[in-house]
């Protein structure tokens, strides 16, 4: 099974001039950990997490100062990507050997969705035992 298979592909996104505002109310409104930074032509250039963005909070104290800064600076810049035909359990090994709880999908360059560790959980566990529920 790949990550064309598994990823969510209808996400939020942020550019690089969102706000950390923008951030916070897309994670709210669709409940998403995390949101992949995008240049204009749809390549991933950032990603920026809720604890991206509490971390800097602890070290501001005060979010509402932050709130007009672009996200995108508290985020992981050029972020671990992986293709849409890259395995399930590649994808997931990737992911926890580097920490990350989002993986940008990618075709051509482009993103094409993401995927949450637990995504790739589920799958592989649909994946072994496809007869249960």
């Amino acid at each position: 099974m790949t990550l064309r298979e598994v990823l969510h592909a209808h996400i939020p996104t942020l550019t690089r001039e969102s706000t950390v505002r923008d951030a916070v109310d897309k994670m709210d409104i669709y409940q998403f950990p995390a949101l992949v930074v995008v240049d204009e032509d749809m390549a991933p250039v950032s990603v920026v997490t809720e604890g991206d963005l509490c971390r800097a909070v602890a070290s501001r104290d005060s979010l509402t100062s932050m709130s007009r800064e672009p996200a995108y600076i508290y985020g992981t810049q050029e972020p671990t990507v992986a293709a849409a035909d890259t395995e399930i359990g590649e994808a997931f090994h990737r992911m926890l050997s580097s920490g990350l709880t989002i993986l940008p999908v990618t075709d051509e360059g482009r993103l094409f969705g993401i995927v949450l560790r637990v995504d790739l959980m589920q799958a592989m566990l649909l994946d072994s035992h496809p007869n249960e529920p």
